[in-house]
Order: structure tokens, then sequence, then C-alpha cells
């Protein structure tokens, strides 16, 4: 192709690569965005898919639709296996070569079990729609094979739901299951009392919501124990297999484990020849660079930088999302021969939901709790929410939820062999 303007390469439809590929509409550059998917995912609401709140749908929209009405964007279906910052091009996994003059990596984060990788199998995490639908299956499941048990010990083994790790997404599905055993499936088992499960939601460190005030975390700790979670926090847990987990010496029975403790950045950051911290996240210049290649950025999940407070910015939406912005002005004022201010994050605050009608957030300094929380969540979640359909289809499956607890995507379908196999145990 023998075109003039400047190819802008940008691996990941999340929220820093779709954000830095719409404030590029107008420059006179060409776009290749790549990603192993072909949608844009909303991830804060990830979790009502996962608990059945929710269709795959409702929180997701094919990137090219998204971008239909942006001439200088071609999305490719892809795999990037490698970055070769000499030649400043990378390759696909189906062999293809991509050349560009400004490459952005936004490929985000994956799931880090602090050098257990055995566990992922027994206890999945929540980073895409196929981890949720895997999840939401096994949850459903679960009852399933509580009702068919044969002896008190299994029953109880299957109604043992644990969640591991008390950030946002911890309590997020935490504070649902128990709000989907005691209210949701009421009266539609025979055998099980669906409201006598265990909900157990378990945080090494001394608080839930760590990144909240303290004065926040407890009345989040006080909603959810309200909800019927068991809150347990000081213990790691140790060990976890299919039949339950270690937690401390005492081994518990619980054929249901999510993992929401950790998050390690995309491998793709392994490929540049660049610093990179603890959890893998490249450690980038104050304008998003990578050192030393001024043409590469890093955005979102994957880049690791400070604030102007020495704390580094939070792997959240509006960090991606600002990041990616940011990354389309400086290759804006690249192309006009100009600087850029470094960086800076605003800090918005932090939202968090527990289940019905109870909520954190922290907006500025401003903390409130219970319903208030609940309905400012809501909205704000709603209002993010790409295209007019998804907002109109989620304002609709939430109120129908408020007023009836039901939630409307409780099919059993597909799923991974793993599943299977686990819920033959």
């Amino acid at each position: 192709m023998n075109d003039p303007r400047k190819h802008v390469v940008i691996v990941g439809g999340g929220f820093g690569g779709l954000w830095a590929t719409r404030a590029l509409a107008s420059a006179d550059v060409r776009i290749t965005l790549i990603d192993r998917r072909n949608h844009h995912l909303f991830q804060p609401l990830l979790y009502q898919v996962a608990t059945a709140g929710l269709s795959a749908p409702d929180i997701a929209a094919p990137l090219r639709h998204i971008l239909r009405n942006q001439a200088n964007v071609e999305v490719r279906l892809g795999e990037v296996t490698g970055i070769d910052a000499g030649a400043r091009n990378v390759s696909l996994a189906d062999g293809e070569v991509v050349a560009y003059d400004y490459l952005l990596l936004a490929s985000g984060a994956t799931h880090a079990y602090f050098g257990h990788d055995e566990w992922a199998d027994d206890a999945p995490g929540l980073k895409t729609l196929d981890d949720a639908l895997h999840i939401r299956r096994r949850v459903l499941l679960a009852f399933e094979r509580a009702e068919a048990a044969e002896s008190e010990e299994e029953r109880s083994a299957w109604l043992h739901f644990a969640v591991v790790g008390g950030g946002p997404t911890g309590v997020e599905l935490a504070g649902t299951l128990a709000e989907i055993s005691r209210k949701t499936l009421r009266r539609e088992f025979r055998r099980i009392d669906p409201a006598q499960a265990r909900v157990r939601l378990i945080e090494a460190g001394p608080r839930v919501l760590s990144s909240f005030p303290e004065s926040l975390s407890e009345k989040a700790r006080a909603q959810l124990q309200r909800l019927g979670v068991e809150v347990s926090t000081g213990t790691p847990v140790a060990s976890i297999n299919g039949e339950g987990y270690m937690l401390g010496a005492e081994f518990v029975p619980a054929r249901t484990v999510l993992w929401a403790a950790g998050v390690a950045a995309s491998r793709l950051g392994a490929l540049l020849d660049a610093p990179r911290d603890r959890a893998g996240r490249v450690q980038v210049a104050p304008d998003l660079s990578v050192p030393g290649h001024p043409e590469i950025f890093v955005a979102g999940d994957l880049a690791a930088i400070q604030q102007a407070n020495g704390q580094p910015v939070p792997g959240v939406a509006p960090g991606a999302k600002q990041m990616g912005s940011y990354v389309a002005r400086a290759i804006r004022a690249r192309l006009a021969g100009r600087t850029l201010e470094p960086f800076r994050y605003i800090d918005y605050g932090n939202l968090a939901t527990i289940g019905r009608r109870a909520a954190v957030v922290d907006l500025r300094g401003l903390k409130f709790s219970g319903f208030l929380a609940w309905a400012f969540w809501l909205a704000a979640h709603v209002f993010f929410l790409i295209g007019f359909r998804n907002r109109l289809i989620v304002m609709l499956n939430w109120s129908w939820a408020y007023f009836t607890y039901q939630r409307h995507a409780r099919i059993i379908f597909g799923g991974r062999a793993e599943a299977d196999d686990a819920a033959s145990h």
C-alpha cells in the first residue's frame, strides 16, 4: 500500500486502545487496530455476566461496528506474537508482519496466581467474556449438583462458594452470589434450600476494598455481612484444588472457588526491551513512551507510571481511557513538531457495588454508601456503556431484576471441558 500517511498500529481494543483510536479520528494518519477478539468489552460489568444478570452482548460491542464511521481505521482480528522495535514492525500469529510508524500497546492484564498457576483450573478468574460464561456455568451447575447430591457432606461442598480477593471484583461477585442464593433461586429447588449456600469472601490483607478509605471498607464489610456473606480477612489461601481450599491450617470443602486476588500485565510487555515492574507492567516515560523508543507507547494495565502523589496510576477504566486519549494527543503533537506536557492522571474516585441497594463511593473525598451510592454506581456504569441499545437493555434488565430479584441469563450452555469434569467429581 503506497499511503503517505503515518501508520499507527494499536494493539488492544479495550479502553486504552479504543479511546486512542477514536481520538485520532480526524488525524492525518492511518490506523490498524489489532485485537485477539472482535469486540470491545465493558469490563466493569463483567461480573454481571458471570452471575447471570446480563448477557454477553449487553456489555460488549463489535469493534468493527463501533468504528464503522471512522474511515482511517482498519480493524484486524489477530494475535501479536513478536515486536521488532528496530525494524518497527509487529508479527502476528498467522505469520503476517505489520510495519508501523507509531505503536501503542494497550493489551491489558490477565490473572496472577502469585506463583501458583496450578490453581487456575480450580479457581477461575474474571477478565474476558469466556471467563464470565465459564464462571456462570460453574455457579449454576453447583446448585444443580447440590440438588442431586446423595449425602449432606457432598451437598454442603457444592453449596460453598469461595471468592478469593477482597477488591472491587471480589466484593461484587460475593455480594451477587449471596443475592442469587437467597433471593433469585428461592422456591426453585425441591431437595435443597439455596438460601443455605455459604458464600465466603477471603482477603489476605486486613480489610476488603483496601484502595478505599478505611471507613468505607468497614461499611462494605457490614453490607456484605447483611447480605449473608462471610468475610474472612488477614489469612491468605494456602492451596486450592478441585475439592476445596486451605485457609491457614484448615481444609474447607468447596466445589466453587473463584479468583479475584491479583492481576499480571499482558505478556506483550515482555516482548519489549524495556524495564518492567513486578507485575510485568512496562515502566514508561512521562509521555507514556518506552524509554529509548519514543515511537512506542504503552497504555492501560500494561503501563507502570506514577501519579503526582507518588502512587501508581491504578489499573481502572478511567486510567486506561485517559492514557489512550493522551497517546493520541502525543502522536498529533509529534506530527506537528510539538512536544506535549507529561501525562497527568485525574482521579475521579472509586466505586464498588456490593448488592441490591448496597455500594460504596469515594468521590474525591466525598464518601457515601448504601442506596445513594448504589444509584450513583448504576447511573455511572450505564452512562459509560457504548451504544444506546446496550444502555437501554441494561436498564431494562436491571429494572426487572430490582423489582423481581430475577436474573434473566440463567441458562446453562456450552462451557469448557474442565467445567464438565469439575461438575462430575
